[in-house]
């Protein structure tokens, strides 16, 4: 058949992979099954088995998670150590860079995930092809080793007892690697016997919060840090290297040349590396641009053109040439080299950094989105790498000092180290080739990497980190795309996927609603409000008018984010909206609007008791079918559905008042963890198929719907291929559970959940840093950051001067870090005696407050 764009949606439909990409081939054998007569049976047990001691530490404190070349737990390692929108680069398990999807190659049907290939995946019944949009990089993680596109590395050399030992920083080299990756830095040690030096390499990007033009650099630091063990003096010699990455895809023999010139500050060192080529197609390629390797504000030495293998003591004796050339067919490296004499006990550092410009976005990318073709952000700001090595040079103690201060205070907590290395770790895919921004400052997404266009609204509303980290990214969104590109200003309806769609999705309206809200409460004053309240306004009465009967329970056939229509009533949706129309009544209080405030209290009122009256089964919350069309399309009906209650977890995020009643909410919940949580999947999916991977068997995890009461055609009459998202665990959905756990006071429930993703990501298993949904680094996971917030207790109101906390676990003895608009730092709270103390310490920006709300 012919290749042609696909999006999530027709995941079972498409799964062949040609050479150029993929495409539609045929409907597979296995989700036959899908369509049989005859349900399988429930098979969740409701004891879980879990350990109590085990269930007791998962509030420990505990250490930061290092992973060991002696476990072997690097390989597939990747953590994103590029800045924010600037293409993917990962830091490996031991310390080299690799992946380098810096071109400009991503685009839906062509090049989707970190790995575009199709992976076979027994799920107990049958052999099924996976695609990259299905979670191929979940069975068959990269391997840091197959996917090092460009040579790059450092070398170690000591004169000592007579002897010159040269180590490189690569793991085949020393007794003991260890990598311990606590976004955004990486940290990698390196030990042997033989050797009487301790040596540290810490990657990065520069990240500041609130700042997102500063954390958005095409650029990559390590710093190699070395300290004598010894008792004698030590002459230390270091050598770092780096291919010349332009043109590396499209660069032929005899269309170029690529070129390596020496850059000397007074006391820094780098090379820049271009291309030269007079073919037209070479100058426009998607990696055509330039690059620069930089030894900042430290004595060194530069090889333009460098041979490093194997590497040998002639490689330290450095000589410099101004500049050389060598065609596409070959591979040109430059070197850098510093070194010094160290004491015993002294420390020794080196800064160096990596950086990239390819303002070239992917032709597609400029059809699909007009913004993309004057480039991107980066762009605009530089002229070329060099000039952003530059930048790097000028401010490098600002930005290292403030990166550093942002790691140490989200580190600094009573939480675990596991829960805050889980809930953060999502905000890496902002620094991955899953977003991009644009000349003009417009922020846009896939939904993962590669795949399903548009920033979707049904996608993104769960995703909690961005607006609490940098919310201007955020802000953008809504009044460019939502309020903007998006926005039908006629109904006040907003297009799920901007420019890119037609249609609004019902959860996507509801949800961008609730966003308005967060986006004002993360402001320094009114502005954003006030700017925007009448086209706020008309899209709450385009989402109140999709409830035709009035009852507050919105019953519209709509889009929603399991892409399919769905018809009746529906608990997750009407939730979803009776939180919505709750923000948008504090919004027009806040606006003085009171007739439209008096309509959406009237409206949640209505919505609230009718929910809990009508689609409350006395266990959970279900799907009322519609009255005329009945069960005959795809819905959850009678089945215990994930984000049943989604409408109030919501309104946890945002400093709501209660909208559903806390009684029936918990025995949601509770019956979710009854009846959706298992410990292994793995008899799960093997009756229930259909589902994609994204756990396997002997993982846990929360399934996203079940049908505890073996009902027969428990999802209606006739069923359609969307039904295999039901037999899925999908993290996006269950960090959000979790997050909900955590502020009904369960918090054992959400830490289990937590620990469950965090386990199913360990290094031993795939990749950490990459949780995948559809396609990698996929959006909806950064709901993660909800449950950090959760666990905080944390509220915050800009314009008000409001902030509160109420922890919900050690409460006699918390800390832990949290953003506002303008500032950022860090809450404690102690308890000793009768005595409690309450602690804010400002570590950037400012903080205004008139209002603090804190619990005994």
């Amino acid at each position: 058949m012919t290749n042609k764009t696909v999006d999530r949606r027709s995941f079972i439909k498409n799964v062949s992979l040609l050479t150029a990409g993929l495409a539609a081939l045929q409907f597979p054998v296995w989700a036959q099954s899908i369509f049989s007569v005859g349900y399988p049976a429930h098979n969740i047990p409701e004891n879980k088995s879990i350990d109590p001691s085990w269930q007791r530490s998962l509030f420990n404190r505990g250490k930061a998670t290092t992973y060991l070349k002696s476990k072997n737990e690097l390989r597939y390692i990747g953590m994103p150590v590029g800045g924010l929108h600037a293409g993917t680069v990962y830091v490996g398990g031991d310390g080299r860079l690799w992946l380098w999807q810096i071109y400009n190659e991503s685009f839906e049907g062509v090049h989707e995930g970190i790995d575009p290939k199709l992976v076979n995946w027994d799920d107990g019944t049958s052999l099924r092809k996976i695609r990259p949009r299905d979670g191929s990089a979940y069975v068959e993680p990269a391997i840091a080793n197959n996917r090092r596109v460009l040579e790059q590395g450092f070398a170690v050399k000591i004169d000592y007892e007579g002897k010159t030992l040269i180590k490189e920083l690569n793991e085949d080299y020393w007794d003991e690697v260890s990598f311990e990756g606590s976004y955004p830095v990486a940290t990698i040690k390196y030990v042997s016997k033989d050797f009487p030096l301790e040596i540290k390499l810490s990657v990065y990007s520069p990240f500041i919060p609130l700042d997102a033009e500063k954390s958005a650099l095409p650029a990559t630091i390590l710093r190699v840090e070395a300290v004598n063990t010894s008792k004698k003096p030590i002459d230390i010699s270091l050598l770092g290297w780096m291919e010349n990455g332009v043109n590396k895809l499209t660069g032929k023999e005899n269309m170029g040349q690529r070129k390596n010139t020496l850059l000397q500050a007074e006391d820094s060192t780098g090379i820049f590396f271009s291309s030269d080529s007079s073919n037209k197609e070479v100058q426009e390629a998607n990696d055509s641009g330039s690059m620069c390797f930089m030894l900042h504000h430290n004595i060194g030495k530069a090889q333009v053109s460098f041979n490093p293998w194997p590497i040998s003591d002639k490689h330290f004796n450095t000589s410099e040439t101004s500049s050389v050339s060598e065609y596409f067919s070959e591979k040109l490296i430059g070197a850098i080299g510093t070194g010094t004499t160290l004491a015993s006990g002294q420390r020794f550092s080196a800064d160096y950094s990596v950086s990239w410009y390819f303002n070239n976005p992917n032709p597609k990318l400029k059809k699909l989105v007009k913004d993309a073709e004057r480039g991107f952000h980066y762009g605009v700001r530089f002229k070329d790498a060099k000039e952003v090595s530059t930048f790097i040079n000028a401010n490098f103690k600002e930005l290292s000092a403030e990166t550093e201060l942002w790691a140490n205070t989200w580190k600094d907590s009573t939480l675990p180290h596991w829960f805050l290395e889980r809930t953060f770790v999502n905000i890496g895919t902002l620094a991955t080739a899953n977003t991009y921004r644009f000349a003009d400052g417009r922020f846009w997404s896939w939904e993962g990497v590669g795949a399903c266009a548009g920033t979707c609204t049904h996608v993104w509303q769960y995703a909690q980190a961005v607006a609490r980290i940098f919310p201007e990214l955020e802000k953008d969104l809504r009044e460019r795309v939502d309020l903007g590109i998006g926005f039908i200003e006629e109904s006040g309806a907003i297009l799920f996927r901007g420019e890119n769609e037609t249609r609004p999705a019902i959860d996507g309206q509801a949800g961008t609603i609730l966003r308005f809200y967060r986006e004002h409460q993360m402001s320094k004053d009114n502005h954003f409000l006030n700017a925007n309240w009448p086209k706020i306004k008309k899209a709450v009465r385009f989402m109140l008018d999709q409830d035709k009967n009035g009852d507050g329970m919105t019953d519209t056939p709509m889009e929603n984010t399991l892409d399919a229509v769905w018809e009746g009533e529906i608990a997750w949706i009407v939730g979803l909206c009776i939180a919505a129309a709750k923000a948008a009544q504090l919004m027009a209080e806040e606006m003085k609007d009171s007739s439209f405030a008096k309509v959406c209290e009237t409206y949640v009122t209505n919505g609230r008791k009718n929910m809990e009256k009508e689609l409350f089964n006395g266990e959970y919350f279900i799907h009322r079918p519609d009255a005329v069309q009945g069960r005959q399309k795809l819905g959850s009906y009678n089945t215990c559905h994930i984000d049943q209650v989604y409408g109030q977890s919501w309104a946890f995020q945002v400093g709501l008042p209660r909208i559903l009643d806390k009684e029936k909410t918990v025995a949601a919940l509770t019956a979710l963890r009854r009846y959706n949580f298992t410990m292994d999947v793995g008899p799960y999916i093997k009756t229930h198929t259909g589902g994609r991977p994204y756990a396997l068997a002997g993982e846990g995890g929360m399934v996203m719907n079940t049908n505890p009461h073996n009902e027969a055609k428990p999802f209606g009459e006739n069923v359609s291929w969307q039904l295999g998202y039901f037999h899925e665990c999908m993290s996006g959905f269950e960090h959000q559970v979790a997050a909900h756990f955590m502020a009904e006071g369960m918090p054992d429930e959400g830490l289990i959940l937590t620990r469950a993703i965090h386990d199913r990501h360990h290094a031993a298993k795939r990749n950490p840093f990459n949780e995948i949904e559809c396609s990698d680094h996929y959006a909806r996971a950064m709901a993660s950051y909800g449950t950090f917030i959760t666990a905080c207790g944390f509220e915050y109101h800009g314009p008000k001067g409001y902030i509160g906390f109420a922890p919900k676990w050690s409460k006699e003895n918390f800390k832990a870090a949290f953003t506002t608009a303008a500032g950022w730092g860090t809450y404690s709270q102690r308890k000793t005696g009768l005595k409690q103390v309450h602690g804010f310490e400002l570590k950037y920006g400012q903080l205004q407050l008139n209002k603090i709300s804190l619990e005994k």
